[in-house]
């Protein structure tokens, strides 16, 4: 299941998910801090097996392209997962004065 959360207003639980899909130059740049960078390229089933099933993963990129990209990737390889959108992403993140890890 694919849903939507605006990253600005979103509370991250403790010990979540967070894959910056961007590129690892884009998300040395500047990422919310928790996030892991995973390339959209370098998405592969295996990777899901490392995260229980249990816990959703938050996606984001950006500026929100790559992000529901990567998410319909994520579903086609385990539609029974949780995946969120943070929408609109890092660049909203960092609009809002989000801390920026770099």
């Amino acid at each position: 299941m694919i849903r939507k959360q605006e990253i600005t207003t979103f509370e991250f639980p403790e010990g979540a998910v967070i894959w910056d899909v961007r590129e690892p130059k884009s998300y040395a740049e500047g990422h919310i801090q928790g996030a892991v960078n995973q390339p959209i390229d370098s998405i592969e089933p295996q990777k899901l097996q490392q995260i229980p099933e249990s816990e959703p993963i938050y996606i984001l990129c950006g500026g929100g392209s790559k992000a529901p990209r990567a998410a319909e990737k994520l579903e086609s390889f385990d539609a029974n997962r949780e995946y969120v959108i943070l929408i609109r992403g890092t660049r909203a993140a960092i609009a809002a004065g989000m801390p920026i890890l770099k």
